[in-house]
């Protein structure tokens, strides 16, 4: 992320402004930014001119902000400061808190997001990065008409939506991959990350359940928003749409999960049982082995008087434990154990 000091030009969409105690975007309405002092957000806010403010990584004094220039409620406030929320939206007297999550472009986290919206302002808190935030504000530089609040809004939670697409299709690949591998050779190695990726999807299916309840109570009318219009209602709806679809992916992707650790500990067994099997018959062959060289090994003096020489070696000795190795290999071949 790039720093920007006070008072020079960049992009509407460059990097982190930093001025005084403030790190964030600080985006006037016809979409370019400006620095994010204090008396700037008073200014843009008492001429209605504040479309977006996004905190990355606040501190304290940051997050003072909220309450004393937008006069956001200190248990909301609470709430931004301390993250590991679950997906949901909360009315207050003149704004709005919504939680939602997005997913790094590596998939290994979770990103979550703090909105807080009214007609007057859009403020986003959050202490990871994604390219749902670069995608929105290239979005923002490149429009030839201002956005609304709450359109702004639906963009950054649907690009921080769809970005789940591109990490699921990757997953989906890694489980054909992993099928393949455990069907060639079941290793301790695939079991670990049979674990892990399960975990994952759980960790993804916690957040994707409550987030696509918390879009249908705004479609449903449950929440209202202020400034929703059947125009941008239908977007909501949309947005809706993808995370069922989501919903529907991680439920299948379970699923597959669930069949490649089944797969995984029957062909697990059948290596087992073969092992087992191929025991078994070598401690079979080696029975009668063993009858025979006790036999032939006690010392009586009979036997010892007329079995000797090379003859009776060969025959006694050798030739009937051969005859019953291949009689038995036999018996095996015609049952189907070998």
């Amino acid at each position: 992320m790039k720093i920007q000091p006070a008072g020079q030009t960049a992009p509407a969409w460059c990097g982190i402004w930093h001025d005084v105690a403030v790190t964030g975007f600080l985006i006037e309405k016809d979409g370019s930014a400006a620095p994010a002092g204090r008396e700037t957000v008073r200014r843009l806010l008492d001429q209605g001119e504040l479309l977006w403010f996004d905190l990355y990584r606040p501190d304290a004094d940051e997050l003072g902000i909220l309450a004393t220039e937008f006069g956001i409620h200190q248990l909301a406030i609470e709430d931004a400061a301390q993250f590991g929320q679950r997906p949901k939206v909360e009315d207050y007297d003149d704004f709005t808190q919504l939680v939602a999550y997005g997913v790094e472009e590596a998939g290994e986290n979770m990103v979550e997001v703090h909105f807080f919206y009214s007609e007057r302002y859009l403020v986003t808190v959050r202490h990871g990065d994604c390219a749902a935030f670069a995608e929105v504000r290239n979005r923002l530089a490149n429009r030839a008409k201002p956005v609304s609040r709450l359109l702004l809004m639906h963009h950054i939670l649907d690009e921080l939506t769809d970005g789940f697409f591109p990490v699921l299709s990757g997953f989906d690949d890694c489980i054909d991959q992993l099928q393949d591998a455990i069907f060639a050779k079941p290793t301790d190695k695939q079991l670990s990350e049979l674990f892990n990726s399960k975990r994952w999807l759980i960790g993804v299916r916690k957040v994707i359940t409550p987030q696509r309840d918390m879009v249908a109570s705004l479609v449903s009318g449950v929440n209202q928003l202020p400034g929703m219009t059947r125009e941008i209602e239908r977007y909501f709806r949309d947005l809706y749409d993808h995370l069922i679809r989501i919903s529907d992916l991680v439920d299948s992707y379970r699923d597959l999960l669930t069949g490649s650790m089944d797969a995984y500990l029957s062909t697990v067994s059948n290596q087992l049982n073969v092992i087992m099997k191929q025991l078994t018959l070598i401690a079979t062959i080696f029975l009668p082995l063993a009858f025979l060289t006790g036999f032939f090994g006690q010392n009586f003096g009979w036997m010892v008087q007329r079995l000797g020489g090379l003859g009776p070696f060969l025959v006694f000795g050798v030739g009937i434990e051969l005859a019953v190795v291949v009689g038995m290999l036999v018996v095996f071949r015609r049952r189907g154990w070998l």
